[in-house]
């Protein structure tokens, strides 16, 4: 077991290297003298020189690199162009909000996904089941910000149950936390949940065709048994994987949420350094988001020992 964490450990570092690379030319093949695009049209000579010196864009390529991965070895990310800040500075400050919005959307996406998934695959091609996924492919082809439009109208504006815009820090107290992020982890799990419950249904389907799952029947196993201790257990590696996967839509989700329900998390933040073009916090957050996913998709492989013992061999 030990051995095998290992090797996963050793296998994410060339994955981080080129995420790392990536980052890094993605200054230097943009279009145009990045340092002309962060001065402005209106810069002179003389300014454009200086945001260049100040990124360290008139020194060799090599160098650059070379001081890039240095300041990556010991934590640094380097610094906003706007704001003067680190950006691990900027980052601390914006982690609160968008770490509530995803733990919030896993538990609001599991807990109604994997339920309905079951029943769906218990009562395969009735009417439950085509109701089941019918809502399933609704809300994976409805955008997170149309879901979040028409969450803010009728709970928010219509009904007044919950604010329209805003988020509330934990230190204010959990009740205000949950008001506030309940609308954005609804909107952000709907589309989670569809893609879960679609795998889980399928994956179920297939376990409950199983011979050991017509043996547990036929030995007067209740139907609860059958469905949880035997088909569900089995059929957890699939969907265990599809959870994983499903961060990238929380990554890319968070974005749009966070911007429509005005929450100050990452995802306001890589917006709000797009548009202004402060390369060093774009570069940053690439970096957090992409280690994130190599951390999400270990403990994955990890857990898979767990589910299934055979997989470590």
């Amino acid at each position: 077991m030990t051995a095998y964490i290992i090797r996963r450990l050793l296998a994410t570092i060339p994955v981080m290297i080129v995420v790392a690379l990536f980052v890094f030319f993605l200054l230097h093949l943009t279009p145009g003298d990045p340092a002309a695009v962060i001065a402005g049209d209106d810069a002179s000579p003389a300014e454009i020189e200086g945001v260049r010196k100040k990124l360290g864009l008139d020194r060799p390529i090599w160098e650059q690199f070379a001081i890039y991965a240095m300041n990556l070895l010991r934590g640094d990310l380097g610094t906003s162009i706007f704001s003067n800040l680190p950006v691990t500075t900027l980052v601390g400050q914006r982690l609160e909000p968008s770490v509530v919005l995803a733990v919030s959307t896993l538990v609001v996406a599991v807990t109604i996904a994997i339920p309905i998934g079951v029943l769906a695959a218990w009562k395969a091609r009735t009417l439950v089941d085509r109701v089941i996924m019918g809502f399933s492919v609704l809300g994976f082809a409805v955008p997170v910000f149309l879901i979040g439009y028409i969450l803010i109208y009728v709970f928010a504006i219509e009904l007044r149950w919950l604010p329209v815009q805003g988020y509330k820090p934990l230190s204010q107290g959990v009740w205000q936390t949950a008001r506030s992020i309940t609308l954005p982890a609804i909107a952000l799990g709907m589309v989670y949940t569809a893609l879960l419950a679609r795998i889980t249904r399928a994956s179920m389907l297939e376990v409950l065709s199983e011979d050991y799952i017509r043996t547990a029947r036929a030995k007067g196993v209740a139907t609860t048994g059958v469905l949880l201790k035997h088909a569900l257990k089995n059929a957890a590696v699939p969907i265990v994987t599809v959870i994983g996967i499903g961060l990238t839509l929380l990554i890319s989700g968070v974005v749009l949420t966070e911007t429509v329900f005005n929450i100050p998390g990452l995802g306001r933040l890589t917006v709000d350094a797009i548009l202004k073009r402060d390369y060093p916090i774009v570069q940053g957050l690439i970096i957090i988001f992409a280690a994130t996913k190599v951390m999400v998709n270990l403990l994955i492989d990890i857990s898979y020992t767990f589910l299934d013992p055979r997989i470590r061999y």
